[in-house]
């Protein structure tokens, strides 16, 4: 009997044990443990200076956690009920996304643009400092932040989304989040979604933009996300390049490659032209 206690309550602790693992475990997209790889570290080299004054401005919205949420936002001339929510890469949102933020509304034009800030402020000039806010940008935190902007679009905007690197993952998560209203997803090179639940509840296409040399965001990586979004009947159309991560990123004195990062950027522009 003190045989068969003992077993149940053995048991009884590894369930308790799994369910603390389960619910502690990261998102299935996470990139955050990059941060610890010194090769992926180095393939970012410190961003090239730059200062820009915007056509946008800087607003702040509620999250749902409580909280303010901060973003860079450009708006069309004419009312539209397009949007396009950027996603930065582990820099934050600094002035070259701004910039890009404002080619991107000029080049589409019927369209607002929501640059997020993912950082809460915090902008990296350095590897070192960007190591240490892509790990301290919770993926609870982010996600508030993204939903919060996705609200303030109102309830029958039309949403599109696009981000890089460590935002191109955001990017999915952004059009996974936005439900029914989401409209087109761009991801250059982020870390793809594995949870096929997620996957399925998808209402939108998207486009990878990925380079062949990318060690992270490999083609083994790219390979299993076209085989995921198969299996969830969703359309997925995937771009390769021969150029490393962060290909696309003219801040990156290192891995910017102009003529992949133009036809990735131009396949980005009419990816969201045809839906808008």
């Amino acid at each position: 009997m003190k045989t068969k206690i003992f077993s149940i309550l053995m048991l009884v602790a590894a369930m308790v044990s799994a369910q603390k693992i389960s619910c502690c475990k990261g998102p299935s997209n996470d990139m955050r443990p990059f941060a610890n790889d010194s090769e992926f570290v180095a393939t970012h080299s410190a961003p090239l200076p730059f200062n820009y004054s915007g056509a946008g401005k800087m607003i702040s919205f509620s999250t749902p956690d409580g909280k303010t949420g901060m973003a860079y936002e450009v708006i069309a001339s004419t009312p539209t009920k397009n949007f396009l929510i950027i996603t930065h890469e582990w820099w934050g949102l600094n002035d070259y996304i701004k910039q890009r933020a404002d080619e991107l509304q000029k080049t589409l034009g019927n369209i607002n643009v929501i640059a997020v800030d993912m950082y809460d402020g915090k902008v990296a000039s350095t590897p070192d400092s960007a190591t240490v806010y892509m790990k301290a940008a919770t993926n609870d935190r982010i996600m508030n932040i993204l939903k919060g902007a996705i609200t303030i679009t109102g309830d029958d905007s039309h949403i599109f989304s696009l981000g890089w690197c460590f935002g191109g993952g955001y990017a999915l998560q952004t059009a996974i989040a936005a439900g029914k209203q989401a409209s087109g997803c761009v991801m250059y090179y982020g870390m793809p979604e594995t949870d096929m639940t997620k996957l399925k509840s998808l209402n939108c296409d998207v486009l990878g933009l990925f380079g062949t040399k990318d060690k992270w965001i490999n083609p083994d990586v790219v390979k299993t996300f076209e085989s995921n979004m198969k299996s969830a009947n969703k359309n997925l159309t995937v771009k390769s390049y021969d150029a490393d991560h962060a290909f696309a990123n003219p801040s990156n004195p290192k891995g910017y490659d102009k003529a992949s990062a133009d036809a990735a950027n131009k396949a980005a522009i009419e990816f969201i032209k045809a839906k808008l």
